[in-house]
């Protein structure tokens, strides 16, 4: 398969439900359309509704039958996933596919989510974290396959245990890395306590290798006036084909995750080609960063007192709750 060219066939989703944070553009457009196409129905929240309606028209444009509708969502707020949770659990219809995707990438001053968070680690990991808990039962009731899109960062670097919110010393990158590894942890332990408390729902994760999307492009929100000279790069190894995907190759390491009845529970899924930057969706070997029960455990609990969001109790022979 070429690197540029996506190849993977989507199962038949038809009657199914799906929600696709991020799905505005980028990679998170390409896993919209791609459920879509394969017949799903897609609920795509977003920030920007402007956006979300381009959004929806440029699916369309491919697909004239996709069934699609937008949410308002804010992941950098907790009042607003609170919102989109609750207006989901009125309207009453299971989920059956989540694809948490959206995120934010290395602000270059540290900045803060509504809650006074710092933005990657409250959006990335807190946001997500809080969504899966408010959609819980519309999960459960689905018996929903949790699909949590992580990046190559969250094979560098650590959680910052000592200075979570980055206070006292902020870098952009390493902070984005420990947003990641914390949402890896979290997606790993979601599936175990899934398990342990017959919950119904399977989780696993992904990541797109490296394509040129807008998280490192011209951001004046996030203080980034101009677009990266990294970004600049990756958008010409991409167009020549070099190591790099494209975003419609980088979405389907989560499509795959999210929808293949050869991809597993606890598993860990990206591209195939050198150093996982780009090629074909596989299985990976879950990052080191991502094995420790205990740390999931510990961030797990964190997370719920940060979030005031908490999950069913489950049986604990190991010390967990």
């Amino acid at each position: 398969m070429s690197r540029t060219r996506p190849n993977l066939t989507v199962p038949d989703l038809t009657g199914r439900l799906a929600v696709v944070t991020g799905a505005s553009d980028g990679v998170g457009l390409h896993i919209a359309t791609g459920l879509a196409a394969a017949g799903a129905e897609v609920v795509m929240p977003v920030r920007n509704r402007a956006k979300g309606e381009a959004a929806i028209a440029r699916i369309r444009e491919q697909h004239p039958r996709a069934v699609l509708s937008l949410r308002d969502l804010d992941l950098s707020s907790l009042g607003s996933v609170a919102a989109l949770g609750a207006t989901l659990r009125a309207e009453d219809r299971p989920i059956h596919l989540l694809i948490n995707n959206a995120g934010v990438m290395t602000p270059p001053t540290r900045q803060t989510t509504a809650d006074g968070f710092e933005l990657q680690f409250g959006s990335n990991h807190l946001g997500h974290f809080a969504l899966v808990g408010h959609l819980l039962p519309l999960l459960r009731a689905g018996r929903a396959r949790v699909t949590s899109q992580l990046s190559p960062a969250a094979d560098r670097n650590a959680i910052n245990w000592d200075d979570l919110q980055w206070e006292r010393s902020y870098h952009p990158f390493r902070s984005y890395s420990q947003s990641k590894i914390a949402f890896g942890l979290f997606g790993l332990e979601l599936d175990r306590r899934s398990i342990a408390g017959g919950w119904g729902i399977t989780s696993n994760i992904s990541h797109p290798g490296i394509s040129p999307t807008n998280l490192l492009s011209a951001q004046p929100g996030i203080g980034r006036p101009r677009d990266t000279v990294e970004v600049r790069a990756i958008r010409l190894l991409s167009r020549l084909g070099i190591l790099l995907g494209t975003p419609q190759t980088a979405a389907q390491a989560a499509l795959m995750a999210a929808t293949s009845s050869t991809a597993s529970r606890g598993r860990f899924y990206g591209p195939s080609g050198p150093g996982h930057l780009g090629g074909p969706p596989a299985e990976q070997a879950i990052y080191s960063r991502l094995r420790s029960e205990d740390e999931a455990t510990r961030l797990w609990h964190l997370s719920e007192t940060l979030t005031g969001v908490t999950f069913p109790t489950i049986p604990s022979p190991a010390g967990r709750r």
